[in-house]
């Protein structure tokens, strides 16, 4: 089959992406609001950008009535946000972290959560995320109903036991986070292997046995 993007309506585009592109990362994006109220949202348009300097990149749609998300208003006024990751023990919470509600309503205790003090930024991490990183937007991007946030992390919290012995490698036995698929399918990573490159003289070796 094929699809042509420029015939297709936003949502069909939306389906495609979000279907073959994948598994995404969540982040669990936690914001302080003016009047120092606490919000935490899901974010599955969420990566590494860069790591000198160390960003993240997120992508926020307004709601469909064009009226921009609760965190997007947070960020553009503090210029800060937590990205917690998600792993399986805090995959309800998130999901409750997404659902609809006021500005007034403090979604990391809707969820029955704990929101501890970050280190360099004014918004609250959430204890039960095995890794959490405090940022500072480096830039704002705004494109069309969507702004594209590029934030510098300051600061990382990591639950110890999600490290190797050394403290310089994930632990995979420990860490296993999941990660957006489509509609409401996640996948989480608890079936990690390893492949080693082959290196290149060993491909070349294999082309000339082949007669490649």
């Amino acid at each position: 089959m094929q699809f042509n993007f420029a015939e297709l309506e936003a949502q069909d585009r939306y389906r495609l992406l979000t279907n073959f592109i994948g598994p995404r990362p969540i982040a669990l994006v936690s914001t302080l609001s003016p009047e120092g109220q606490n919000n935490a949202a899901p974010m599955s348009f969420f990566n590494v950008f860069s790591h000198d300097p160390a960003i993240v990149i997120l992508g926020i749609q307004t709601r469909p009535d064009g009226v921009e998300k609760d965190t997007v208003c947070n960020i553009r006024k503090s210029g800060e946000f937590v990205v917690n990751m998600v792993d399986m023990a805090l995959a309800e919470g998130m999901l409750v972290c997404g659902l609809g509600v006021g500005p007034e309503v403090d979604e990391i205790a809707l969820a029955g959560l704990t929101s501890l003090p970050s280190s360099q930024i004014a918004p609250r991490r959430i204890a039960e995320s095995p890794c959490a990183m405090e940022c500072r937007v480096d830039r704002l991007v705004d494109y069309d109903r969507r702004v594209i946030v590029l934030g510098e992390v300051l600061q990382m919290h990591v639950r110890r036991e999600c490290l190797d012995s050394a403290g310089r490698y994930v632990n995979p036995e420990t860490y296993q986070p999941i990660a957006r698929l489509h509609a409401d399918n996640y996948v989480t990573s608890d079936r990690q292997f390893e492949m080693s490159s082959p290196g290149l003289a060993s491909v070349y070796e294999r082309l000339a046995k082949s007669g490649t």
